[in-house]
């Protein structure tokens, strides 16, 4: 079928594409850039929630209105679908600050999505009403369709863009603001007016753990890790309690179900119990560490997140990156530039009342009003009534316009005749007064805007405090949390190594996450990914899992030089390498062979036989050699010369004891740790069978090894210190049915590992006061009311004997306990060099508090005591821990 294309001048002339992209593709990212993804500095907000909150401020009348009449509204001002503003507004009301819902509003923590706009309503919050509108500051523009007026920005008192958020998506640039705390803002923005320093991190309204220590102030590059907040129910069950921002529920439940499925991490079940709040319950699978799981959730499950903040913000129309400070100082400095100008407004407002209620008096006192009735036209009355005001106009603030006095001519004969003097004098001196203050408050804006804040937290801080809790996290090294869900083979003959080859040779567990270590008879060595099946050469010596960071295995070698024939024995380690690349072990001679070959976890020696050729001339063709002579060198050492005689075999005679003596521990406490890199507090100098003595809050105690894998929350903790077996333990605890606090000391007498044994009454209510490890100790107590009280000082280790820990104690001290501190502690047990930290000269105090009872030498707790009787009453008298 031919087109009927026109052959005349209406024909348009051709234009080039690239000059079509060039326009039109610019004009298209401005306006996604300006009009939808990226926030005005100013207010904080995107056009669509801009003209959300302008049309919810239109329909205000303190009742709650349907979210579908809300979008309606809305439609006027904004050129989109009600889906987009639908989905624009159920977003601002569960950020849960400027939008009071009612109705089914989904749930930010599951994912699950609100109800029909027409079953849920909606109305502006009592802090947007005071924050966010002003029709006298407001800068107007006509709306799309040219219908309606509608605020450029929002005349916003408040650093609301970092209260909330956002996140956008434009073209050619993002935004990621992260939200704020409110309490934090408040006193971030008083402290800039101040001229103090300030800092700001984020928080979250799903709580959890945050890390910032890399957050940069918000700005490109920077980033947070957030972290899912998991508590040990017992060995058997974890609890997820809060998730990290950015995911949900049931997000985080497929991630550590997709963990699990790839044999990442073991678990038996999960259960999610959400309901007023999160509650994701672990069910692990038999045998398998606790501690090593929770490492394993944050390394393989969204149970840890990476956040990468772009602080991008439309300034002058124009995009602009800066920082978190750098835009709260803008707000701020915004505030105040508003407050000064409702203050002018409100100073003109009431210069102009002052004005006309002094003509007034002047007008009905003097009775200028009778002047005018010999007038007979319009002017004549108006200049009567000038030339009236005329002596009066010195006492005026300003000069009387023609306006003026068609005012004073409206003024009905009912409200002259009915002119009281005296309270028209009160109310001029009212007004007076009130100018006088808002001057007051125009020359000391600064001051002005302080008191403002201070305001805003004082009415709507409560229940604002920080969810998120900030820590320094520990970085966890996958490889070493991961389940070991394969296991490695290998060929020694044919040089194959993996996890495929089942009818070969087993050597060991291993994760699809570990490098293997494979040592040859040819004296060289590689480390390689571990893989279904890999080839890395002949007649392999040895193969296991290689761990980088370990500096105490060590291994023995003697090989025979392929030259000399000499043979030399050497102990080296294996750290830095270069993965898949072959190094040599002997002198790098053709024919070099190795002919004794050991890895030794921790560092052990051995007592080898050598046996020499018959035909060598050596006197002694059978001796032994002791690899306890050789000390740990690197690995391109060459190594000493053992024989120059030709070897035949060389056999294992005996084990020695690990060379490289005892490691300091320490604790780090920060992120509740163990290490060997002197992060911390310094525990000591351990072997590796010596044990760590736990002592928790609630009157637990509990023998653990020095895994590095375990975790140590500081909230559930004491202390922590190195085990002996002559070390006592001094503690002060509760009985409620005595109401007496008892003294105990006892030693440790149980031997099993990994069990917690309770040192205090079974009885509800049972509390510990303090516990130490020191040898000598003493306190002092104030005892009594808040009416009357006494101090009384206890030198503890002489009041009572050591005794098991199963005892009761000797009885020390009512429950009337107002506050107690350290007098001294001497720890003379703790002979490392290490531990000498733990000495409190001058001790510590506190005060007793029934969440946190149990204290560490010289940490102060605070204390709000319950109400007591009377002097009257003392029968009336509340227990502390009733």
């Amino acid at each position: 079928m031919e087109e009927n294309i026109p052959q005349d001048d209406s024909v348009h002339a051709a234009v080039t594409v690239s000059g079509l992209y060039e326009n039109w593709f610019l004009d298209y990212a401005s306006y996604v850039i300006l009009e939808r993804a990226v926030p005005a500095v100013e207010d904080g907000l995107k056009p669509v929630q801009r003209r959300i909150l302008h049309a919810m401020k239109e329909m205000d009348d303190g009742r709650f209105h349907k979210v579908a009449n809300i979008i309606g509204q809305t439609m006027q001002y904004h050129p989109h679908g009600d889906a987009a503003i639908g989905d624009a507004l159920v977003n601002l009301g569960q950020k849960d600050l400027l939008i009071d819902c009612q109705g089914n509003w989904g749930d930010y923590r599951t994912g699950d999505s609100a109800a029909a706009p027409r079953y849920i309503e909606a109305r502006l919050s009592k802090f947007a009403l005071e924050v966010l509108f002003n029709p006298k500051t407001t800068k107007w523009q006509l709306s799309y369709d040219g219908r309606k007026k509608e605020p450029i920005t929002l005349p916003v008192k408040f650093p609301l863009l970092l209260a909330q958020g956002v996140e956008g998506i434009a073209v050619g640039l993002s935004t990621k603001i992260l939200p704020h705390n409110f309490i934090e803002l408040i006193q971030a923005s008083i402290a800039y007016l101040k001229n103090k320093p300030f800092e700001l991190y984020p928080d979250f309204l799903t709580g959890g753990y945050v890390d910032v220590s890399q957050y940069q102030d918000g700005q490109k590059g920077g980033k947070v890790r957030v972290r899912a907040k998991i508590e040990e129910v017992d060995k058997k069950t974890l609890v997820i309690r809060d998730i990290p921002f950015g995911t949900t529920t049931q997000g985080l439940i497929d991630s550590v179900l997709k963990a699990s499925d790839s044999g990442k991490i073991k678990i038996k079940k999960i259960i999610d119990n959400t309901a007023a709040d999160v509650e994701i319950q672990v069910q692990l699978a038999p045998g398998i560490s606790p501690d090593v799981t929770i490492d394993a959730l944050y390394a393989f499950t969204d149970c840890e997140m990476s956040i990468s903040p772009s602080a991008c913000v439309i300034v002058d129309n124009k995009p602009r990156f800066c920082s978190v400070s750098d835009i709260l100082k803008i707000n701020t400095n915004q505030s105040r530039d508003l407050l000064k100008q409702e203050l002018e407004i409100k100073l003109n407002e009431l210069q102009e009342d002052w004005h006309m209620s002094s003509l007034e008096k002047i007008f009905i006192e003097n009775r200028i009003y009778r002047d005018i009735e010999e007038c007979e036209t319009w002017e004549s009355v108006i200049e009567t009534i000038d030339q009236g005001l005329n002596p009066f106009k010195p006492l005026l603030r300003r000069t009387v316009t023609r306006e003026d006095i068609l005012k004073l001519t409206e003024i009905k004969i009912k409200r002259i005749s009915k002119y009281d003097a005296f309270k028209a004098d009160e109310y001029l001196r009212g007004l007076e007064t009130e100018i006088e203050e808002t001057k007051h408050h125009l020359a000391h804006i600064n001051d002005f805007t302080i008191r403002y804040y201070e305001n805003l937290l004082k009415k709507y801080g409560k229940g604002r405090e920080r969810k998120t809790e900030i820590r320094v996290f520990d970085v966890i090294k996958a490889n070493q949390v991961a389940v070991a869900n394969q296991k490695l083979y290998i060929n020694r003959a044919e040089g194959f190594a993996g996890f495929g080859l089942k009818k070969d040779e087993y050597v060991c567990d291993c994760s699809d996450l570990d490098d293997i270590i494979v040592f040859r008879k040819d004296g060289k060595f590689l480390v390689t990914k571990i893989s279904e099946k890999a080839f890395v050469g002949k007649d392999i010596l040895h193969a296991g899992v290689f761990r980088k960071s370990d500096d105490r295995m060590a291994y023995n070698m003697m090989y025979v030089d392929g030259k000399s024939a000499f043979t030399y024995a050497k102990r080296f380690q294996v750290t830095g390498i270069t993965r898949d690349k072959e190094y040599d072990l002997t002198k790098g001679e053709k024919n070099s062979r190795v002919v004794h070959f050991s890895a030794n976890p921790n560092s052990e020696s051995e007592i080898v036989t050598v046996y020499l050729n018959q035909l060598a001339n050596a006197r002694k063709k059978v001796f032994d050699y002791d690899f306890a002579e050789l000390a740990i060198k690197g690995r391109s050492s060459q190594g000493n010369k053992v024989t120059q005689y030709s070897v035949k075999r060389v056999l294992l005679k005996s084990k020695g004891k690990s060379t490289i003596g005892k490691r300091e521990l320490f604790l780090d406490e920060s992120v509740g740790r163990l290490n060997h890199d002197s992060r911390g507090r310094s525990l000591g100098l351990f072997d590796s069978d010596d044990r760590l003595l736990v002592v928790y809050k609630d009157g637990q105690y509990e023998l653990v090894n020095t895994d590095l894998t375990q975790r140590f929350p500081q909230e559930q903790i004491s202390t922590i210190v190195q085990f002996k077996s002559d070390l006592v333990i001094t503690t002060v605890h509760y009985i409620p049915s005595q109401k007496f606090f008892y003294l105990k000391r006892f030693k440790i007498e149980t031997s099993t590992e990994g069990k917690k044994f309770s040192f205090v009454s079974d009885e509800k209510g049972a509390q510990m006061l303090l516990a130490t490890t020191a040898d000598e100790s003493s306190i002092q107590v104030v005892l009594g009311n808040k009416k009357s009280s006494q101090s009384k000082t206890f030198v503890l280790h002489e009041l009572t004997d050591v005794k098991g820990w199963k005892a009761q104690g000797t009885r020390l001290m009512p429950n009337e306990v107002l506050s107690w501190e350290w007098l001294y502690q001497n720890f003379n047990h703790q002979h490392s060099d290490a531990n000498e930290n733990l000495v409190e000269d001058d001790g510590g105090h506190g005060t007793i508090s029934d969440d946190d009872l149990l204290v560490e030498p010289g940490q102060t707790i605070e204390l709000t005591l319950p109400e007591r009787g009377t002097a009257e009453d003392p029968g009336e008298q509340m227990s502390l821990f009733d």
